[in-house]
């Protein structure tokens, strides 16, 4: 009968432990999750309000919401009295070895957040980077994809972008459009200017301000040669240049100005 006593008393010894230990990990896990979901929904407002990219506002909320569950699940077991410290030994050695195994991974993830917080570039722009020149179609945060002018895609590691130079067409709206061309050295200068100024001005898509230029460049071997430079929107850079070329040569031949092609001298000896 003593011995049923005892047990009895025992067991109730460890419901009450056990179950007020139970009852406070509930209430933990209750109001932690409850204060997890509002840290996640504040966060989430702070970023929309600072403009951060989509997929950088879905990787951060995901690594945030699962960085505060772990910390609330090793709170619950520490409550239930088991030993946490060489729980998070062991998560801090998994992440160390994770880390070593990602590392360049690691580096293009950390230059994706650079390239999403400090947007060097923006979707629909047209950069030059790492030798590849394209219109930005998709920045995730391992790699931005480009389409390039012939229509291929480019895939460049985040890393290596967000460490390299980054040429962006775009963000100042308008470019100038770099040409030269050659006429003989018996072209009349000022006619020659008037000619090539009338082409650039004409042009539809050529813009008034900054305003275009026609200057004598150099005098090479054969030529006289004039570097052009009209301006026009970012998105017209190729039709001004591909069209001011052809209307070019169209101009000067109506103007009876030659252009000179290189001659190459052939000396032979006899015998």
């Amino acid at each position: 009968m003593n011995l049923e006593n005892i047990d009895a008393e025992k067991w109730i010894e460890l419901a009450t432990e056990y179950g007020l230990k139970i009852i406070g990990a509930i209430a933990i896990w209750i109001i932690g999750s409850w204060v997890i979901k509002k840290v996640l929904k504040a966060t989430r407002k702070v970023m929309t309000k600072s403009n951060y990219e989509e997929s950088l506002q879905k990787f951060l909320i995901n690594l945030l919401s699962w960085g505060l569950k772990i910390l609330l699940i090793i709170t619950l077991l520490g409550t239930l009295g088991v030993p946490t410290t060489s729980f998070a030994a062991v998560i801090a050695a998994a992440g160390l070895a994770i880390g070593l195994a990602l590392q360049g991974s690691l580096g293009n993830f950390a230059g994706g957040v650079l390239i999403m917080i400090f947007k060097p570039f923006k979707i629909g722009d047209l950069i030059e980077a790492q030798g590849e020149i394209g219109v930005v179609k998709q920045i995730e945060i391992f790699t931005t994809k480009l389409t390039g002018l012939s229509n291929k895609e480019i895939i460049i590691p985040n890393g290596a972008l967000s460490n390299g130079n980054i040429i962006n067409y775009t963000t100042e709206g308008t470019r100038r459009v770099d040409l030269v061309f050659g006429v003989g050295y018996n072209s009349d200068i000022k006619k020659t200017k008037e000619v090539l100024m009338n082409v650039i001005t004409s042009h539809p898509k050529v813009i008034d301000t900054p305003a275009p230029t026609v200057n004598v460049l150099e005098l090479a071997d054969s030529s006289v040669n004039f570097a052009v430079r009209p301006w026009c929107k970012a998105e017209d850079y190729w039709a001004v240049y591909f069209e001011v070329t052809e209307n070019t040569k169209i101009a000067l031949d109506a103007a009876g100005i030659e252009i000179p092609f290189p001659h190459q001298v052939e000396i032979q000896k006899k015998g």
